[in-house]
């Protein structure tokens, strides 16, 4: 089942991804997964979004062990 995510007035790309995913990080991907909506910059309430959970980050075996929480 595809997770969408409703918009509400004045919502922005990098909000969203921040409400959905926790981070601005994934603004690029979000907006990736909905390539008909790369037009609107500031969203009317309403609009639904594909929001598909957010790549494996690969690079994360490649942090100090002190940013893994081992």
């Amino acid at each position: 089942m595809a997770k969408t995510y409703t918009t509400q007035q004045g919502d922005a790309w990098d909000a969203i991804a921040h409400k959905v995913y926790g981070s601005e990080i994934y603004t690029g991907w979000l907006m990736q997964n909905n390539l008909p909506l790369l037009d609107i910059f500031v969203f009317e309430a309403g609009t639904v979004l594909q929001t598909p959970d957010p790549p494996e980050d690969d690079k994360a075996e490649n942090l100090p062990i002190w940013r893994t929480g081992a």
